[in-house]
């Protein structure tokens, strides 16, 4: 996740779009976005062609990312704010759980979904991932199935299948959600 922040604000700091990054890189823009989103891990190819293309050796996107505490404590309030998908057709507010710790394998978020809010389009990553509903209600389409979840209801899912979470109700809704991005 710090990887894919570190780009897109380098991006941006640049005033750089991300068909300009990938007309410098040769990458497509659609793929380059799942990077930046942390959708997918680019490879180490990839990562020259996009330092190159920012103008900042690659040393500086990967400084630090190895290093950190063993022991990763965030207290409520103190995660940070992560814009997974800043798509308009999406206003999931997420919140990193583990962001001090670097060399992590999961991503735990803390999704805050607004009344009749949530992701407008289903859409499918790399990994696993695990909801837990802390509080509220919110639908869920996998595929072709829409199950309705609960407080204290949980579920584990394949990311390669098109998938979305939305809250139809008029209360906002809390879930603990988990990636596992495997390579």
């Amino acid at each position: 996740m710090e990887l894919a922040q570190r780009i897109r604000q380098q991006r941006l700091d640049r005033r750089m779009t991300i068909e300009q990054l990938a007309a410098g890189t040769g990458l497509t823009r659609s793929w380059l976005s799942k990077v930046e989103n942390f959708r997918v891990t680019p490879s180490l190819p990839a990562l020259f062609k996009i330092a190159a293309s920012l103008g900042t050796p690659l040393s500086e996107l990967l400084e630090g990312l190895e290093a950190g505490p063993e022991l990763c404590i965030v207290r409520k309030g103190e995660g940070k704010e992560f814009d997974r998908d800043p798509s308009p057709g999406n206003n999931i507010h997420y919140e990193s759980l583990a962001h001090g710790h670097q060399s992590r394998a999961m991503e735990p978020f803390l999704l805050t979904i607004p009344p009749h809010g949530g992701r407008a389009q289903l859409l499918p990553h790399q990994g696993e991932e695990f909801l837990l509903v802390l509080s509220g209600q919110v639908s869920f389409d996998y595929g072709e199935d829409q199950f309705v979840l609960d407080a204290g209801d949980s579920l584990y899912f394949n990311g390669s299948t098109p998938h979305r979470v939305y809250n139809p109700s008029k209360k906002a809704a809390q879930v603990l959600c988990v990636f596992y991005v495997t390579n």
